[in-house]
């Protein structure tokens, strides 16, 4: 969720987001966690100066409707048949088995600057790459 959080709170990772070539795919944790995230950080940006009260607006606006155009979210009953194979693949941090989970069930790489995820047997793209 953390690298999903920076990018909904910068504009270059908006742009990104909006890139037709990306599809992106969340679990409902995820999603959870980021909507969450996003509106406790926002304030704290105005309050420390880093944005004015009408930007934090406009940009949360922009954030929640990336989250609810750009962004797919997958039902965990899609993917919990490969609980126990997500948590022997991530065994630092297997609160994070969801993640691995529906990159295995779609065959797709995880977006992440996590090195948690280093190794589980998924592709893993950062922002760099």
């Amino acid at each position: 969720a953390n690298i999903l959080i920076g990018e909904l709170l910068r504009y270059r990772g908006q742009e990104l987001i909006q890139n037709p070539a990306l599809m992106l795919y969340v679990t409902e944790r995820v999603l959870d966690e980021t909507q969450y995230e996003i509106r406790r950080r926002l304030p704290l940006m105005v309050s420390r100066g880093r944005l004015t009260e009408a930007d934090g607006q406009i940009l949360l606006a922009q954030a929640m409707r990336l989250i609810e155009t750009k962004i797919n979210v997958v039902a965990e009953s899609n993917y919990t048949h490969l609980e126990t194979e997500a948590r022997n693949r991530i065994p630092r941090d297997p609160d994070d088995w969801p993640t691995v989970a529906l990159a295995l069930e779609m065959e797709a790489a995880i977006r992440t600057q996590d090195c948690d995820f280093l190794g589980c047997g998924c592709p893993t793209w950062t922002t760099e790459t």
